[in-house]
């Protein structure tokens, strides 16, 4: 007789939800160790019968979105990563590095929050709270390791309300008591109900956790914002569905050694996903910082070979960023290639066009190449200024200090033309700058008023700028410009 087929069992990873149908040492998928376990056996899918609803459908027109207005912050480069301010109801997840600053920046955001005043004259409907009051929940610190932190950097309130609780019916109790109209949970991996099994930290636990918070956001018109932990990869640590649940997620990147702070939207269903907001942290707070462009250029008085800079865009926001190289010659059987601030393989590729296309050889020498100020360049457009760098870094030559380069470089040698070459320009000509190449293309793209003298020098408010086709063109143009 044959035998009857069994079921495998299904065995899920207790970090990030990751299944399988054999138990494994090791998840496949965050590549964390024992943390595969024999999951629940799925039940059959049940048929739902219609039931009364929360409230009618109403015609989209008929909606009231005064509800839903957005509300300053205090924080403006915040506002502008947000698209305005907060939003009533909505549910943000703010994620970053550890001692990068979120609790610092929350604190902030909680303080100047609760001395907004009644947000009644703009309309609470929908349930929508109409105190000030600001409730901030620690899961990491003791209340009096916060209030430290709040008398340094001058966030003593009235109302703003401080709880350390790591259960979630003391937070939804609190909640109720003190009705706050912003609700500051710090962090989500350490908040754990016991209605559901697991520790915190996990997918059950903070799926849990995430769908109570939003409920209550949802009902009663809070504004929640949730921290989130990332993993050594800088992933946000826990199961991906908190990030489709919530309604922003927000980066807070930076160097632990500077103080430059900058936030980014990944995703922001109530403004832009392309903003970049720029903060100082200091022992006395954060602050932002309107114009930053200044802290990633370096100050000398003559040029130096191997440095270029360039302007980036970031979102609508102009930044000009300074590229360094440094060749020097290897003695090991494999050159080292090191980068700091701008992606690996595009710094590769780069330099393999550099080798192929103008027989400049660097395979027996290691190349350094970073960024000032500790920003980060993901833009294409670096690419050109990236390749002047390192050749003037491999011939011993500089660059003037007046000069600036924005262009990507293909494959074939040839240098593309970038989106936003006006706002470039014109933040390049504010700080100071007299030269700029760029690819042959970019002043036809351009929406302002330009005078072009002859095909390849043309005059943009004060700056000559010189279009080139190639690499190899622009390279000759960079280094024979006055």
């Amino acid at each position: 007789m044959a035998k009857a087929k069994t079921a495998k069992a299904a065995y899920r990873c207790s970090e990030c939800g990751w299944q399988t149908s054999k138990w494994v040492g090791r998840c496949s998928e965050c590549q964390t160790w024992g943390t595969v376990a024999e999951a629940a056996s799925a039940t059959p899918a049940r048929v739902v019968s219609a039931g009364p609803v929360s409230s009618p459908a109403r015609p989209i027109g008929q909606v009231d979105v005064r509800s839903a207005q957005t509300r300053p912050t205090g924080l403006d480069e915040l506002d502008r990563v947000l698209g305005g301010g907060i939003v009533p109801g909505a549910v943000l997840l703010l994620a970053g590095e550890p001692g990068i600053g979120k609790s610092t920046l929350l604190l902030e955001v909680a303080a100047l929050a609760s001395k907004q005043g009644d947000a009644s004259a703009n309309g609470t409907a929908n349930g929508a709270s109409s105190g000030r009051n600001v409730l901030y929940v620690t899961g990491e610190e003791s209340a009096e390791q916060v209030r430290l932190r709040a008398d340094r950097v001058g966030a003593i309130t009235d109302d703003l309300y401080l709880a350390a609780e790591t259960e979630l019916s003391a937070i939804l109790g609190h909640v109720d008591k003190v009705e706050p109209s912003l609700l500051v949970v710090d962090s989500i991996q350490t908040i754990g109900t016991s209605e559901v099994d697991g520790a915190p930290g996990g997918v059950t636990q903070v799926r849990e956790v995430a769908a109570n918070l939003i409920r209550v956001a949802k009902e009663r018109g809070v504004t929640v914002v949730l921290v989130g932990h990332v993993t050594k990869d800088g992933a946000i640590a826990g199961p991906r569905l908190l990030e489709h649940l919530v309604d922003v997620v927000l980066y807070f990147e930076g160097d632990r050694h500077s103080r430059l702070r900058m936030i980014r939207a990944v995703k922001n269903r109530y403004g832009p996903t392309d903003e970049l907001g720029c903060f100082d942290l200091s022992d006395v707070g954060i602050v932002g910082l309107p114009d930053p462009s200044g802290l990633f250029l370096t100050r000398r008085d003559e040029p130096v070979p191997g440095t270029c800079v360039t302007v980036t865009l970031e979102g609508r926001r102009p930044l000009v960023a300074e590229v360094q190289s440094l060749v020097a010659k290897s003695h090991l059987p494999s050159p080292r290639r090191a980068t700091s601030g701008l992606d690996t393989s595009r710094v590769a590729m780069v330099l393999a066009v550099l080798a192929q296309r103008c027989k400049i050889s660097m395979h027996e020498q290691d190349v350094y190449v970073s960024t000032v100020g500790g920003v980060r360049l993901n833009e294409t457009s670096v690419d050109l200024a990236l390749a002047l760098a390192v050749a003037g870094s491999t011939v011993e030559q500089s660059l003037s200090s007046s000069l600036i380069a924005l262009g990507e470089v293909g494959l074939a040698g040839e240098v593309r033309v970038v989106p936003g070459v006006q706002r470039r320009l014109a933040e390049a000509a504010r700080l100071g700058f007299k030269h700029a190449v760029v690819p042959r293309g970019s002043l036809e793209l351009a929406d302002g008023p330009l005078r072009r003298a002859d095909p390849q020098l043309s005059s943009f408010e004060g700056m000559k700028v010189m279009e080139v086709d190639s690499l190899q063109q622009a390279l000759q143009v960079a280094f024979t410009a006055p």
